[in-house]
């Protein structure tokens, strides 16, 4: 057995990320979620008794960590106008979804719990329910982002706002409940925690949006010689966004995610760049999360008749009806959502790390030990179940309602400068385009908008005025007249046009 802290720390380390990554592209190429097999490496290392780790302590300092850069890079990979129309029901889900989630689950905890021989207090169980109630950002983020899949009706922006946003609610509900677990004194800690619930969320909305405008104010107005310096920066304004919020007494994670989202919607120097660089770095710090998460657990433990019994029963229920339950309640005043996307909604309530991080609260703040440990040991059964059950049918089942449809990739690759203020755009010439003729000169295009190349059956040819296009030909146009182009594209009847820049 090989103790975390000697001197094999970091050959142990770089073994684990690599099976890690080996086993996230075989998760890949069998439509697994990749965080199901990270999570599924650091528990056969802790189950064969390779690696001994049980630090709760510092699963969570390294949770804090991995959740900041993973709802600073979801945010800033959100753009505003997506989720402007989802707003409204990506918030009632975020507050008031997570309490009927958590409510709904609590009831039906309390009432089987003695058939296994555990008398659960409604506390206790609500406190359970109450770790498991928000969805996981980690797990949307990485599982949505990586299928070449768009969703109909606005969903996918929906689940990420959802996601990215019902943590601080969760985290309220966890908190308030080890405090009247462990105290008592419900009154007192129900109206504290309301009024405490209310500061942090609009502390951190403040601290988030403003955050945010001073990163980008600084980003485009530093003049930093290093260019690899800029995602330095990047990360101490993530890291800032949330702890000084945090200082404030408001909520940090939701601070982080706001201040994301501002930065990821404003014109930002060497921003391709440093989103390039968030990318890999966020990748590395979700296998580490779910790598450690992996390590802590005992397997044994949930092979417990207790445990497995209870972690099956609580896990299909949420899956199949406290979810659903809470979802449709919510989108009932919203009734642009058809019912196939509501089931959809409540398929996608995928569980992941900070349920699991949620749970080691109760195990280092004075709740009773064996509450505590099956707890623990059901949150993390209940979240594995849900990796594999819902995170592997993701795409099936929007494909099964008939939600999916196939995202469009670029066929040129490129990106703009980050200080070019023209448009790159990618459009498919149709019939239309080629009313007035075939060849380019022939095209009424805007003023100052060039045709830089064309994509025909998979060879690239840089066009002159006299080159003819055929229907099918991909271009990639660029323009100092977005909207006169935008309008030209309206008239031609091209409704796909992928903004590039």
């Amino acid at each position: 057995m090989i103790e975390i802290g000697s001197e094999n720390f970091v050959l142990v380390w770089a073994v684990l990320l690599f099976i890690a990554v080996v086993a996230g592209k075989m998760a890949y190429r069998f439509g697994a979620p990749a965080l199901l097999l990270f999570l599924g490496v650091g528990m056969l290392f802790s189950g064969l008794d390779i690696i001994s780790f049980n630090s709760f302590e510092i699963t969570q300092f390294v949770g804090m960590i991995a959740l900041c850069i993973i709802l600073f890079t979801g945010g800033m990979e959100t753009k505003f106008s997506e989720i402007r129309p989802v707003i409204g029901p990506g918030v009632v889900l975020a507050t008031v979804g997570v309490v009927l989630t958590a409510f709904v689950l609590a009831g039906f905890v309390y009432l089987v719990a003695p058939w296994i021989d555990r008398r659960i207090s409604f506390p206790m169980a609500l406190l359970l329910a109450s770790t498991m109630a928000s969805t996981d950002s980690a797990s949307v983020f990485s599982i949505l982002r990586t299928k070449s899949q768009g969703l109909r009706q606005n969903l996918r922006p929906l689940l990420e706002l959802e996601s990215g946003s019902n943590d601080p609610v969760a985290y309220m509900l966890t908190v308030l409940l080890i405090s009247m677990v462990t105290h008592g004194d419900g009154s007192a800690s129900l109206g504290m925690g309301l009024l405490m619930f209310l500061v942090e969320m609009a502390v951190g909305v403040v601290a988030g949006y403003l955050i945010g405008r001073l990163a980008v104010w600084t980003i485009n107005r530093i003049n930093i010689s290093n260019d690899a310096l800029y995602p330095v920066l990047l990360l101490a304004f993530a890291f800032s966004s949330f702890a000084f919020t945090a200082l404030l007494h408001g909520n940090g994670y939701l601070a982080v995610y706001l201040s994301g989202l501002v930065v990821g919607n404003y014109r930002l120097a060497h921003k391709h760049a440093m989103t390039n660089f968030l990318d890999g770095f966020t990748q590395l710090l979700q296998i580490v999360m779910f790598l450690t998460l992996g390590l802590l657990v005992n397997p044994g433990e949930l092979l417990r008749t207790d445990v497995l019994i209870l972690g099956c029963l609580v896990g299909a229920f949420m899956m199949l009806v406290a979810r659903p339950v809470s979802v449709f309640l919510c989108l009932l005043p919203f009734r642009r959502f058809s019912t196939k996307a509501r089931f959809y909604v409540s398929w996608v309530g995928l569980r992941g790390a900070v349920p699991i991080i949620f749970a080691t609260y109760p195990l280092l703040s004075g709740v009773e030990h064996d509450d505590a440990m099956l707890l623990f040991n059901v949150v993390f059964l209940v979240t594995v179940l849900s990796l594999f059950i819902q995170g592997t049918t993701v795409s099936g089942m929007a494909n099964l309602l008939g939600l999916a449809y196939e995202e469009r990739e670029s066929s040129f690759g490129v990106r703009m400068h980050d200080s070019i203020k023209s448009v790159l755009t990618e459009v498919e010439v149709n019939r239309s385009m080629l009313a007035r003729g075939t060849t380019l000169r022939e095209i009424a295009l805007p003023d100052n908008t060039l045709v830089m190349m064309v994509c025909r059956d998979g060879s690239y040819f840089v066009p002159q005025g006299k080159t003819s296009l055929v229907e099918g030909d991909k271009l990639l146009v660029i323009s100092d007249r977005n909207e006169e182009l935008q309008s030209t594209y309206r008239d031609m009847g091209i409704d796909d046009v992928m903004n590039l820049s």
